[in-house]
């Protein structure tokens, strides 16, 4: 398989506007509601109880379960659940742009959270349905796809929204345009094929609660495996922490520059990461991918150390920020495909919900609260250099794991094998 021609596979390159449609709420019911909220003079307490918004990407993992046992009664046991929420989803979004946070900004919140949770409920059946839909040689490539889309879906409703709002449309049109974007994404739903050997929901509710945890903690040495998700990408987490303030405070770069070269050339060079890496896994297959990938991941914190310790330099903050971000967004592509591995599709849905929830546990609980303490006592050079280090147990932790991630590659010989390898088949 040619390293390019893995994108244009017809189970793969749905992912890119599945991915959009799955980034698209995010801003609107975050950073550009409280944009709106902050140009029509909302105080500042009731701006920051906006934030509670978006409490429902982090609890989807207890309606996951819902996902899996009940099947929509058109399209199927994933795509079903994605067209119903993109549509709610765009008649919310439209709904939001009929309100004003300066005149009503209670019923505009109580919105919100409904699309936040509608959006929740899109992005548990988009992870089951790529999770389901995709062969284990085309994972990383799914994976890269989903990023580039949902990256782009960032751009549009969070940067490019607010210049819309601002210069052209107004805030309630800008809403109105987004939610009717979030429509034609149903077409791309409506497209994507069904897996080739759909699996069978669970019989009843107690079933898709009890079982995706019974099936999952029956595994051998599972709690090494809980850890590897949570270690994996630690010491990128904590590279990443609080590195604009280190940019602006540490480095000494003006905002302009540190939103010009950190924000977008490093976002450019994650997508190139994922997309690359997504490539490459097809030749390398999981375990090697995921050594590699992490191996340049750790490596290329030292970039944030070279910053650190050498003359100011746009050029040298160019190089150090994109090379992190690029072996990042390789990291990424892997970390992701390694998830969708271990979900069972009998329960993709739910056990997706958790492992992901579970890969956020060291960003959010040790990354976040540790590196301030840590940079006052070492200082910036000597915390890059640390980070290199914090990620090694997670490589350590990879390499002890190695007989079971390869076995998950055996089934590449068997998938791909099918005899449901075929042209493209009739769309429904």
């Amino acid at each position: 398989m040619k390293l390019a021609s893995v994108y244009f596979g017809y189970r793969v390159y749905p992912l890119l506007i599945l991915g959009f449609a799955s980034g698209l709420p995010l801003a609107l019911t975050g950073g550009t509601l409280q944009a709106w909220a902050t140009v029509e003079n909302v105080s500042l307490q009731e701006i920051g109880f906006l934030t509670l918004v978006g409490s429902a990407y982090t609890l989807k993992f207890l309606w996951a379960p819902l996902v899996d046992r009940y099947v929509p009664p058109l399209l199927g046991r994933r795509r079903g659940w994605m067209v119903l929420t993109q549509l709610l989803l765009a008649l919310g979004m439209v709904a939001m742009g009929l309100l004003s946070p300066g005149e009503s900004l209670g019923p505009l919140a109580l919105l919100a959270v409904f699309v936040a949770f509608l959006s929740a409920t899109q992005d548990i059946a988009f992870d089951a349905y790529r999770t389901d839909v995709l062969r284990p040689r085309e994972r990383g490539a799914g994976a890269a796809l989903s990023v580039l889309g949902f990256r782009v879906a960032m751009l549009v409703s969070g940067g490019l929204a607010l210049i819309i709002a601002d210069q052209w449309l107004g805030w309630g049109r800008m809403y109105a345009l987004m939610g009717g974007l979030m429509l034609l994404t149903i077409i791309a739903t409506l497209l994507a094929p069904e897996p080739e050997h759909p699996a069978v929901a669970p019989v009843s509710l107690r079933s898709a609660v009890v079982e995706p945890f019974k099936e999952f903690f029956a595994r051998p040495e599972v709690w090494t495996l809980l850890l590897l998700i949570v270690l994996y990408k630690l010491g990128d987490a904590f590279a990443g922490a609080l590195s604009t303030t280190f940019l602006i405070r540490g480095a000494g770069y003006s905002p302009t520059e540190v939103g010009t070269v950190n924000k977008l050339l490093g976002l450019v060079a994650t997508i190139f990461g994922a997309l690359l890496g997504g490539a490459l896994m097809t030749r390398l297959g999981l375990y090697r991918s995921l050594m590699l990938f992490g191996i340049l991941q750790a490596v290329s914190n030292f970039g944030y150390w070279l910053i650190a310790v050498g003359p100011k330099s746009i050029w040298l903050m160019a190089f150090g920020v994109g090379l992190e971000n690029l072996c990042g967004g390789m990291g990424t592509a892997a970390f992701v495909a390694l998830l969708m591995a271990l979900c069972n599709q009998q329960f993709s849905a739910t056990q997706f919900a958790l492992l992901s929830a579970l890969s956020a546990v060291g960003r959010t609980y040790l990354a976040g609260p540790l590196t301030p303490p840590l940079v006052e006592a070492f200082g910036w050079p000597t915390f890059f250099a640390l980070t290199v280090l914090i990620a090694l147990p997670g490589i350590w932790l990879l390499w002890r794991r190695r007989r079971e991630i390869e076995a998950l590659d055996q089934q590449v010989q068997t998938q791909e094998q099918s005899p449901s390898d075929s042209p493209e088949p009739a769309r429904p």
